[in-house]
């Protein structure tokens, strides 16, 4: 008897793709009072609809990346529509303006903020934004380079140490005058360039005993200021367990931050 070929199975038609209309109508429906309460006291303005994070990522792995409805869910202002288009985007087919307005407009809504910040970083041209934000008179683009520079600590393998070594030396320069909510992002570039390499590692633990207590005003949450000796520390020890030689590369291995909150 001659064995019967294998009936191969049909591909699955592709998902259509969501429509804004659809998709801030999603966005709406998951929304809560109570989320907005808490967005509202980390920074977020309305509009907002209070839709949780981990609706966002439901909806952000049926949608993968689609550039074209990300710019569209960024025009109607909304904070949810916001955060879901930083998951959603392709920071490649950005330019250099449209990366400078959404670090503009996201500086003052915390959770889609810091991760407008990071976009060149997926691009060839992060070190020279973070430059140009850092030097800028713009108060928004200001905050935005210091999250963007931890970014590139960690994920851009040709980035000279050196680079992240002046940093240290500006952040020890300046954390302590600057604006409450640079404090926080300087803080945080601390740590980050401290995960780059054992080299800086050193560095940054040198800078944070140099700079001491770094105080920020978080309002009305339970956010608290990390301890940047005891964090670089932390991470070090976590990172080397599962067998990484160092933070970053454990950071490069996984999915990209924007994507996994």
């Amino acid at each position: 008897m001659t064995p019967s070929t294998p009936t191969k199975r049909a591909a699955k038609p592709p998902r259509p793709r969501m429509t804004l209309a659809e998709t801030m109508a999603q966005l709406e429906a998951a929304g809560t009072e109570q989320a907005r309460k808490t967005y509202a006291r980390h920074g977020a303005e309305a509009p907002m609809f209070g839709t949780s994070f981990a609706t966002l990522k439901v909806l952000m792995k049926r949608i993968d990346v689609d550039h074209e409805l990300a710019l569209a869910l960024w025009e109607t202002g909304n904070f949810d529509a916001r955060n879901l288009a930083m998951k959603i985007v392709d920071p490649r087919q950005m330019d250099s303006t449209a990366l400078d307005r959404w670090a503009r407009e996201a500086s003052a809504a915390m959770s889609c903020g810091n991760y407008a910040a990071t976009l060149p970083a997926e691009g060839p041209s992060g070190l020279a934004k973070a430059e140009q934000w850092r030097t800028s008179a713009d108060a928004g683009q200001q905050r935005a380079a210091w999250p963007l520079i931890a970014q590139l600590a960690l994920r851009d393998e040709q980035a000279p140490d050196a680079y992240f070594a002046a940093m240290l030396h500006e952040i020890e320069r300046s954390i302590h005058t600057a604006p409450n909510a640079v404090r926080e992002v300087m803080n945080r570039a601390v740590i980050e360039i401290g995960c780059r390499s054992p080299e800086l590692r050193v560095a940054a633990l040198a800078s944070a005993d140099r700079i001491g207590k770094v105080n920020v005003d978080h309002g009305n949450t339970a956010c608290e200021t990390p301890d940047a000796r005891a964090y670089i520390e932390k991470t070090w020890a976590h990172s080397t367990a599962k067998g990484f030689a160092t933070p970053a590369a454990h950071e490069r291995a996984r999915d990209l931050p924007r994507r996994r909150c």
